[in-house]
């Protein structure tokens, strides 16, 4: 039912967004964005590792 996201779609949500947020408030936006996305990403690598211990742990 979902399809995926095309370039021109891209284009359009990204246009959205500038003129929502304007020009001075979007490169903020993106940092705080890509800095949550990492911090997601490293949250979920330590929890795997720890997965990984406690399994390692009861063999």
């Amino acid at each position: 039912m979902l399809q995926k996201i095309g370039p021109a779609e891209l284009l359009i949500v990204l246009l959205i967004a500038l003129l929502i947020f304007g020009p001075t408030k979007l490169p903020k936006l993106g940092k705080a964005i890509g800095q949550t996305i990492g911090n997601f990403r490293r949250s979920s690598a330590m929890a795997e590792k720890g997965d990984e211990k406690s399994k390692d742990e009861e063999i």
